[in-house]
């Protein structure tokens, strides 16, 4: 018999493992919700991703499952399973939904493929990984559609697609019921939320911090563990040389798009994001805005503790890991210190997600001869950090609708930060109202760093200007983004979805 919560939060690589944006945000919800009980189910790739929890669970917090769907330990041995040659057949059908199609899986296809998957008398992942029908028909998919590539390559890229969706489906009977489900993206979190929502009638909910498809892309497109043959390297860039990237690419479209259809609301932190949203497969009629808010009290004594003077410090408060583009905050520093020589860059917060990454940010600063200039502060209480920072920095590649910009400004410090996500509506304000109050800071393009150092230096050097932005920032933050409205809009939101009858969401999605 399953649990029951009121929400059951589905969450990939997040909290409570990981600290960052989305973590905060979520333990911020189910903080700020406390009427409300939270069943946590947290997704990984292998246990050995993960450290210890970095938050405390508030009280509302039921329970907390831990699964992983990468885990070479959880894969069957093999052996052979009385998996029906019919139900066998079924499998090739749902191949070129993940391979390059372009189109959506019908929500029929989705339910049976789901039902099979998840049933002991279905198709097991046994069958999928060792039975000879499975092996002919992924040996027939790769004769008809990619031998040009690598059949090692091939039959590897396949697997490592598939057996997760084996493993979530199982996972879908299984993890504790709720009066709705709530997934805080797509990928691996959003599917087994649609999976859930499918078998047992209950509402999803998705929210968007960023677009994980986009991201997804970004990743798979600087990883090296998926290798091209050399004569595709010889020749260049093509679109046969790019055959494996764009398999996984597909795949994360397409579980995307089962996510979106199964969702009874789709929630982005900004407009710009909706649009994507609706672009990638979205019913727009599904698609809300909710921004982040922030408890704008919170930083009342950073920002009294200021001083007179204007600090030198420009800080990028984020993860160390390439989607913030540490490296180009450090070249930033480096172009700065040449018209401020007084110039520090500060990096706040936490290292250990990509420790590769780090080391060769580390030996960027040393090349640079940057060592005193640029410091790694790990995580900090921002509050106390805060009064000591001149100017808050983003050089992010992606981002959605960044906390950080918003806490800077709470406590008085204007920002620059790239044209990514909701960075410009933030800073300069969205329209009407809110674009009337002035700029909090300059928007710069990504990978810039003489125009980001030439922001960070007119606003540190003109201190007429840096009040100036000061003030907008501090507006607009209290104005629009204070804490109390997005739990107001979460709690009716919550509240109208819980009330809608089962019948009304299978019409919905069907």
């Amino acid at each position: 018999m399953k649990g029951s919560a009121d929400i059951v939060l589905l969450l990939e690589g997040t909290y409570p493992f990981v600290r960052g944006g989305v973590s905060s945000w979520v333990h911020q919800i189910i903080e700020g919700l406390p009427d409300l009980s939270f069943h946590l189910v947290f997704l990984g790739g292998t246990p050995g991703m993960y450290g210890d929890i970095r938050y405390q669970l508030p009280a509302n917090v039921t329970a907390l499952d831990v699964h992983y769907v990468m885990n070479p330990a959880d894969y069957p041995t093999p052996g052979s399973d009385s998996a029906s040659p019919e139900s066998l057949e079924k499998l090739e059908r749902y191949y070129p939904y993940f391979h390059d199609s372009t189109e959506p899986m019908p929500p029929a296809i989705f339910d049976e493929m789901i039902r099979l998957f998840s049933n002991p008398e279905g198709i097991s992942l046994r069958n999928f990984l060792y039975s000879e029908q499975a092996w002919e028909q992924l040996a027939d998919f790769y004769r008809h559609h990619c031998r040009h590539v690598s059949f090692v390559d091939f039959f590897w890229t396949l697997r490592n697609l598939f057996a997760p969706l084996f493993t979530l489906s199982k996972l879908a009977r299984e993890i504790p019921g709720g009066k709705l489900y709530h997934a805080i993206s797509t990928g691996y979190a959003g599917f087994l939320g649609a999976a859930v929502a499918m078998l047992e009638q209950k509402p999803l909910l998705l929210t968007e911090h960023g677009i994980y498809t986009k991201e997804r892309k970004i990743d798979i497109t600087q990883v090296e563990w998926i290798k091209e043959p050399q004569r595709m390297l010889d020749e260049g860039l093509s679109r046969d040389m790019n055959y494996l990237r764009q398999m996984w690419i597909s795949f994360f479209e397409q579980i995307g798009r089962c996510t979106y259809n199964m969702s009874e609301v789709i929630i982005s932190l900004y407009d710009g994001n909706r649009l994507r949203q609706i672009e990638d497969g979205a019913m727009a009629s599904r698609c809300r805005v909710i921004p982040n808010g922030t408890r704008i009290g919170r930083f009342s004594a950073a920002l009294q503790a200021r001083g007179e003077e204007i600090p030198m410090v420009a800080a990028l408060v984020g993860r160390v890991v390439p989607i913030k583009d540490i490296k180009t905050f450090i070249r930033t520093i480096k172009q700065g210190l040449l018209r401020n020589p007084a110039l520090e860059g500060w990096v706040v917060g936490p290292f250990e997600e990509d420790p590769e990454y780090m080391e060769e940010c580390r030996l960027l600063v040393s090349s640079l001869g940057l060592d005193g200039k640029v410091k790694f502060l790990g995580m900090q209480d921002l509050t106390k950090v805060f009064p000591d920072i001149g100017i808050i920095v983003l050089t992010s590649i992606s981002e959605a609708q960044p906390l950080v910009l918003l806490e800077g400004m709470a406590a008085g410090i204007p920002c620059v930060a790239t044209r990514v996500g909701a960075c410009e509506e933030l800073i300069l304000g969205a329209e009407g109202e809110d674009r009337a109050l002035g700029p909090a800071g300059y928007v710069v393009p990504i990978a810039s760093p003489q125009q980001t150092a030439d922001a960070i230096n007119q606003i540190l050097l003109d201190a007429g200007r840096w009040h100036q932005f000061q003030a907008s920032g501090l507006q607009r933050a209290s104005r629009f983004y204070d804490e109390p409205i997005l739990f107001q809009r979460y709690q009716a939101l919550y509240d109208e979805v819980i009330s809608w009858p089962a019948s009304d969401l299978k019409s919905v999605n069907y």
